[in-house]
């Protein structure tokens, strides 16, 4: 693990792989030290390694560093994590967690409810909106498609964001900084959306503070593969 603040300031580590994935974990206490701006444009450029769909890299990504606009984004956030904290206490605790799990969980998440304002950075991964052919356009015996692929464009639309935004969290892990993936603001975008001036064309797919965690890094509690991989087909579990 990376302990020393020069090295991970540095963006210099030591970690392989495997022990990026297994520990980064999601961060959602801060310090209030700024990120540089080196740090931001690696884990940026990471991200725009991602994969896209056709290659269309329709991606875009707002930085938001100014504290004003930090603060703005956090009462936005706060109030949109309301509601989901309602959602939250009516859907009850997932059976895989302990009472104790489920309240850290509800616990680290309501820290960041209230401060989301005050991480030193707050990341905003937008794509552009799916652009389907009009029903003229296509031939006679596709056209009675063109309801569905509009479906089928909305059900895949995030197979072009969520891989950028992975490669963020683990870049993030490996440089020692802190994220987490949040869409809670997705309950107020039309807010966010204004205050960010995020064209019509673009929608918001996460809000991510960065920066230099208050906690240390740490392995994840998961469900077995056994519950949740099947082999071959869906009655077969996977035998680790």
């Amino acid at each position: 693990m990376i302990d020393n603040l020069e090295a991970r300031h540095s963006g210099e580590t030591d970690v392989n792989l495997f022990e990026v994935i297994y520990s980064a974990r999601a961060m959602r206490r801060f310090k209030l030290d700024p990120v540089p701006e080196a740090l931001l444009t690696r884990i940026l450029d990471a991200a725009i390694q991602a994969p896209s769909a056709g290659n269309s890299q329709n991606w875009s990504f707002v930085v938001v560093r100014a504290s004003d606009t930090r603060r703005k984004l956090g009462e936005i956030y706060a109030k949109a994590s309301e509601i989901a904290e309602a959602m939250y206490a009516a859907r009850g605790k997932p059976a895989h967690l302990t009472e104790g799990q489920f309240n850290q969980m509800m616990t680290s998440g309501a820290h960041l409810w209230a401060h989301m304002g005050e991480a030193p950075v707050i990341l905003i991964p937008c794509l552009r909106k799916p652009v389907v052919p009009p029903v003229e356009a296509l031939s006679l015996e596709m056209q009675d498609r063109h309801e569905a692929e509009i479906a089928y464009v909305e059900r895949i639309r995030g197979a072009s964001i969520y891989p950028a935004i992975q490669n963020l969290i683990l870049a993030c892990r490996a440089l020692g900084l802190g994220t987490t993936i949040t869409t809670n603001h997705l309950r107020c975008e039309d807010e966010v959306r204004t205050l960010l001036r995020i064209p019509d064309d673009f929608d918001s797919f996460a809000m991510m503070p960065i920066g230099w965690p208050v906690n240390p890094f740490g392995l994840l509690s998961r469900r077995p593969l056994r519950e949740v991989v099947h082999a071959d087909s869906w009655e077969n579990s996977w035998p680790a």
